[in-house]
């Protein structure tokens, strides 16, 4: 298998990869794919991220929604994580991960294309909203699972979290964009443009996805669904550096999803801010993740392997008391500061667990790995978005607020105490 070497030095999202005059035909290929990769995850973080913010602003606004009904619409949108992410895996090791996604990507666009058809003909409904949101989430699934697994075939080990960082990058500027123009665009003309900008977006991210060169590799001997489900499983949950990185995600997921489920509306009611403020205080949280992009090549410079991966926990935990403070001091900087905190941190800690999980799990075992650990930790997000819409609607947003902090106290506690923040640099490839 040829591949392409990145190296690990910072590379801008937007600059071109220009090969060495002695690299093969195959390389050169490899590197154009990493460019559309990187531009088609763009486009499709994009136009999820104008679809997520679009929806709650949606159903507070026209539907007149609280926080028990956003709470249930966030677990509409999260539970494919749960119940597809297994599934998607096993296929993605046994099939073309670059159709997957061409697949996952075009299914997003027909569910964004039916709310803004339905959004223009007045048909538009709080439960329709939910269900064209599964369906898109479904899509989001199958994208985030063969999208990393698809990276280690096309970089050396060594330019995998030069390709991760690039990939973060692009998602990066999606959550900083996305939720600004989308509570803009629902807040002065209305949902159906927000909709048909993302439509338009996703449409295009699929005709890169077909651009994209995929190498060969082996194929995997016939065996029941449940071996292969079992030996990822048994991988994951047996590797001391995954498995407290695995229980970490998990309890920050829930964590965070509580706090995001019932936001929309305590910031409307108890902030008193309009949606475009909204928009923008959701948008704190992209700026945070493209200045962690950023900057992240150069931390690894001068900070060990495992404290890049300690920030996003430690943040996390700073993330919460900020908006904790928002219960008696209501301000839209301290809202601002929170989202800030919760993308600056986590994305170095997506940045080097991705990097992580794909050094030291083989290449067959890839998908199946990441989709495990994509169901436990995004999977648990509906249970998140659900405690938070019962807590939310029972004892009100204040209390959830709080439980929510304890939640990221305990996720920094776990990783803090394990052996995969004490790592001095990235693991060999494939090691135990």
């Amino acid at each position: 298998m040829v591949r392409l070497s990145i190296g690990n030095g910072n590379s801008a999202m937007s600059s071109a990869i220009d090969p060495p005059l002695t690299v093969s035909p195959s390389q050169r290929n490899l590197a154009r794919g990493l460019n559309r990769l990187v531009s088609s995850n763009l486009l499709a973080q994009s136009a999820e991220q104008l679809g997520l913010a679009a929806a709650p602003i949606v159903a507070v606004f026209a539907f007149g929604a609280g926080p028990g009904e956003t709470g249930l619409l966030q677990t509409a949108q999260t539970l494919p994580f749960l119940l597809l992410a297994i599934p998607v895996g096993i296929l993605a090791d046994r099939t073309s991960r670059r159709e997957l996604m061409v697949f996952a990507e075009a299914l997003r666009a027909f569910s964004l294309l039916a709310i803004l058809v339905l959004a223009l003909a007045g048909l538009l409904t709080l439960p329709l909203l939910a269900l064209l949101g599964f369906i898109g989430a479904s899509g989001t699934v199958a994208y985030s699972i063969a999208a990393p697994s698809l990276v280690p075939a096309m970089v050396d080990p060594e330019g995998l979290a030069g390709a991760n960082r690039r990939l973060e990058l692009a998602r990066s500027f999606a959550f900083a964009a996305g939720p600004a123009l989308g509570g803009a665009l629902v807040g002065s003309i209305g949902a159906a443009p927000a909709f048909g900008i993302a439509t338009a977006l996703s449409g295009y991210a699929v005709t890169l996805l077909l651009g994209i060169p995929e190498p060969a590799r082996p194929t995997l001997p016939p065996r029941h669904w449940g071996h292969d489900l079992t030996e990822g499983t048994r991988f994951l949950f047996r590797n001391r550096l995954l498995r407290p990185v695995l229980m970490t995600a998990v309890v920050f997921n829930i964590s965070f999803v509580m706090m995001q489920a019932i936001y929309v509306p305590y910031a409307v009611e108890k902030l008193a801010l309009s949606s475009a403020s909204v928009g923008l205080t959701l948008a704190a949280y992209g700026v945070g993740m493209v200045l962690g992009a950023l900057i992240a090549s150069r931390l690894a410079k001068f900070i060990p392997f495992g404290a890049m991966i300690a920030i996003g926990p430690i943040a996390g935990v700073a993330s919460a008391l900020a908006m904790v403070l928002t219960v008696w001091f209501p301000s839209v900087a301290l809202a601002g500061l929170s989202f800030f905190l919760i993308g600056a941190g986590p994305v170095l800690w997506t940045i080097s667990t991705t990097t992580l999980r794909q050094t030291v799990t083989p290449g067959a075992l890839l998908g199946r790995v990441s989709a495990v650990t994509l169901m436990a930790t995004w999977g648990t997000r509906p249970l998140g978005a659900a405690i938070g819409a019962v807590i939310g609607a029972s004892y009100g947003a204040e209390t959830c607020l709080t439980i929510a902090a304890c939640g990221f106290i305990v996720q920094a506690a776990i990783i803090l105490t394990s052996p995969t923040v004490r790592l001095e640099r990235q693991p060999e490839a494939n090691a135990a």
